[in-house]
This record gives structure tokens, sequence and C-alpha cells, in this order.
């Protein structure tokens, strides 16, 4: 992946093949992007929209990327960045609480399918009631099994938070799926 990462670095660089650069960033990073957003926002529809705001973002601003992360690093950063913009946008249309919990259960319903056991509904459910910085850590650890170091220069937290956040949310989940998984 490193030599791919260099050479699309050396294509966004100049000015006359960033677009052939943009494409290849695209190919090389979609599906993870994609997924990223995904456990995150959940709904597939918002989840491309995002996506793609990440890649306009990545793009109009590659300028700015210095180098001393990963590309993919950085490119996770935006699209965490524009996740939680968009949930924040989620948050002000939503009239009341309970409103939002049944957005919520309606969201995670639609996008489990009929195959999907009631583990995995469970494990959706707990997930998304953790608190916002335990979510994200959880998903990158657990889904993505990024290294701490990388989720650090991702979130902008320090190792020891992450590693804090990621055992409370993992003992959450685990409560919450014991407490209300019926066999």
């Amino acid at each position: 992946m490193k030599i791919k990462e260099e050479e699309i670095i050396r294509l966004m660089s100049g000015e006359k093949s960033r677009e052939k650069g943009v494409r290849l960033m695209m190919d090389a990073y979609q599906s993870r992007l994609y997924w990223h957003i995904r456990r995150i926002i959940v709904d597939h529809d918002l989840s491309q929209d995002v996506l793609q705001e990440t890649f306009i973002k990545a793009y109009q601003n590659f300028h700015q990327f210095k180098q001393d992360s990963q590309l993919y690093t950085w490119l996770y950063r935006i699209a965490t960045n524009e996740s939680l913009q968009q949930l924040n946008k989620m948050k002000k249309m939503q009239k009341s609480d309970e409103d939002a919990e049944y957005h919520l259960q309606n969201l995670v319903a639609d996008n489990v399918s009929a195959e999907a056991d009631e583990i995995q509904v469970l494990l959706q459910k707990a997930i998304h009631s953790l608190p916002e910085k335990q979510k994200l850590v959880f998903n990158m650890r657990y889904y993505e099994d990024l290294p701490y170091e990388e989720i650090s220069k991702i979130l902008d937290m320090s190792v020891g938070t992450l590693k804090t956040n990621y055992h409370y949310a993992k003992q959450k989940v685990e409560d919450y799926i014991k407490s209300n998984y019926t066999e």
C-alpha cells in the first residue's frame, strides 16, 4: 500500500496529474472510508454523501496535507469530521429525544439484513448507545483494527485516553448485549 500511497501523493501534488491522483485515491480508499463513515452515520445514502464530501474536501485541501502522517490517516480524519458534522445536522433536525430514539431504531432496523441474527442487531444498538467519542474509538479499533497510534492522529487524542475510551466502550457493549439478549 505504501507504493500506491506515494504514487497518489505524487499525482495529487502535480497540477496536470491531479485528476488521475483523485481517481487513484478514490479507488484505493473508497471502501474502507465508506465503512468507517457508515458505522458512524448508519444510513447508506447519508454515508455515500459524506464519503463524497470527504473526497471533495481532500481534493480541495490537498495542499494542506503535510505528509507527517499516512495519507489514509489524513483521509480518516476528514471522514470522521465530516461524519460528526452530519450527525450534528441530524441532531438539530430532530425535534425530541423520543423522535431521536425512534429514528435510531428505524435506521438500525433498516440497515440490518433479514439474515442477521439478534446478536448483530444488539451489537449495533449497543454501539449506537455509546457516547460519541467511545463510539468512534470502538468502531475504529473493533471494525477497522486500527492501531491506537493511528486513531490518536485521526481523533487528536492521547493513546491513554483512547485505550480508556475503548475499554469503557467494550464493557458497555458487552453489558448491553448481556442484559438484552434473549435465547
